[in-house]
């Protein structure tokens, strides 16, 4: 696993460790974590497992993918602590991806995780009993004109890997595109409360959240960013 630190230079000052989303790495902290330090703390960025240089896991789309199951990314975290010898965090915060981990971690062991924080992306706490919602939004997405689907359910799919890494715009400007129509500097992003899981109010959400049913993310972003060339 490699990880980031800031502030180690004392061996007693509290941990906080910070867990990013995806596709990011454990560099998107790089400027906040010189200022937790400074506040006399321990602060810790790790790749999470299948990111950056932290391995683990079957990536492979037909794989095995039970060790990236959330209890899992959880244990990888307990393996770094002990590898620290830290037995408590002050502070757990994650962000997109790295918030359920991060709720986990404080749900799974409160007496190890003393504060959590979630970015992004509210927990909606331990599943419970009932239906599958994900086959009804899909069909409700699809029935939107024009048609529409998840960017979740896009990067379930075998071909999106390929579109990426392979778009026709090459990778690079790809993600330069992919991050710039995400940030607070593309100036189409109008943040707002949804009303509610239904496909008629997510249909209100960025492209990059809720696609076109026939458009990939490489073609998707490349006509988000020449709306504003």
């Amino acid at each position: 696993m490699q990880i980031l630190e800031a502030g180690y230079q004392d061996s007693d000052r509290p941990l906080v460790l910070l867990l990013h989303g995806f596709p990011e790495l454990a560099f998107s902290w790089r400027k906040l974590m010189p200022l937790v330090a400074a506040r006399g703390y321990h602060v810790i960025a790790p790749d999470q497992r299948g990111y950056g240089a932290t391995t683990g896991g079957d990536d492979s789309y037909d794989g095995d993918l039970a060790s990236f199951r959330l209890s899992h990314l959880v244990s990888d975290i307990l393996a770094l602590l002990a590898a620290l010898g830290r037995q408590r965090v002050a502070a757990v915060a994650g962000h997109d991806f790295g918030s359920p981990v991060a709720a986990w971690c404080a749900l799974l062991h409160p007496d190890i995780f003393q504060c959590v924080a979630l970015l992004s992306a509210p927990f909606a706490g331990p599943p419970g009993p009932g239906s599958d919602p994900w086959p009804q939004i899909d069909a409700a997405l699809a029935a939107l004109d024009p048609p529409r689907k998840h960017y979740q359910r896009y990067y379930a799919t075998r071909e999106a890997n390929a579109d990426m890494l392979s778009s026709a715009q090459g990778l690079s400007a790809f993600l330069r595109a992919y991050f710039h129509c995400k940030s607070h500097d593309w100036p189409h992003n109008h943040p707002r409360a949804l009303k509610s899981w239904r496909a008629q109010d997510l249909g209100v959400l960025p492209r990059y959240y809720v696609m076109e049913l026939d458009k990939g993310m490489a073609a998707t972003v490349a006509e988000m960013v020449a709306v504003t060339a």
